[in-house]
Parts: C-alpha cells; structure tokens; sequence
C-alpha cells in the first residue's frame, strides 16, 4: 500500500487535542441518545465504533467510487467516555490506498451542548472495493 500521509505515533499530547487532523474530513455528525448507553451511564462503545464504520465508508465509497466493505479495524482506541446528548463528530482521512484496499484513519469528538470538542476516540480502519459480484476490485476501476 502507498502511504497517502505520515503515519505518526500520537502522544498524550495528541490525545488531548480538541481539534481534528487538518488533512482529515468531517464525515458524519449524530446526537448519541439514550437509548445507547452502558451500564455505567455513558455511551456503549460499541455504538461509537459503529459510528465509526460509517463515517469511514463514506470516506472509502468516495474514493473507491462504489461498493466497499470493512474487513479489519487495525487500531482502535477509546479516550473518553462519550455522555448522552452530545454531538459526536467523526474525521476521516484516507491513510493508504492499495490496489483493492484502503486504510482510513478515524478520529471522533464529542461535544456536549455549548463545550468545545473533546476527542474521545480514534482507529485505523481497512476497506476492501468490492464489484458488483461482492468479489474485491482495483480501488480505481470502475464497480
């Protein structure tokens, strides 16, 4: 796979930030709601992985110009705790693009009411092209 940009070790620094890699786009934006909590009270983690997914397939649709699949979640990190009713924001950036894959890292913020963004989750995500047989495809042929 071709780097698309550098692949940098992130410190504690990096997690703190409460802004998203300028070379990144804002993918998706959701309230989480209630019904999306764990038993500690906080959204499940689960949910937030999902949103993830999405965010990041929105990313490789675009850039595959069709049909794409998730088929491995390299890096996954939770920050902090995402609280019902915020406006959870998630950041994609193509990392790498292979012949028939495409790396995306994730970034997601969270915001509750009026706050300034926290950063509260990030994951290097891969997705395959797929033809219109679901069978993997070059990321630039057409589906």
């Amino acid at each position: 796979m071709a780097n698309i940009h550098n692949n940098k070790a992130t410190s504690d620094a990096d997690h703190k930030t409460s802004a998203p890699n300028p070379n990144s786009i804002l993918a998706t934006q959701v309230v989480a709601q209630p019904k999306d909590v764990n038993a500690a009270g906080d959204i499940f983690g689960g949910w937030v992985v999902s949103q993830m997914d999405l965010a990041g397939a929105v990313l490789a649709e675009t850039t595959a110009n069709g049909r794409v699949a998730t088929v491995a979640i390299d890096q996954m990190e939770f920050i902090a705790p995402v609280a019902v009713g915020a406006l959870v924001s998630c950041y994609t950036e193509l990392a790498q693009v292979g012949n028939t894959s495409m790396k995306i890292r994730i970034e997601v913020f969270a915001a509750k009411r009026l706050n300034h963004a926290e950063r509260v989750a990030q994951g290097l995500f891969t997705f395959v092209a797929l033809d219109k047989n679901g069978k993997p495809r070059s990321v630039y042929q057409q589906s």
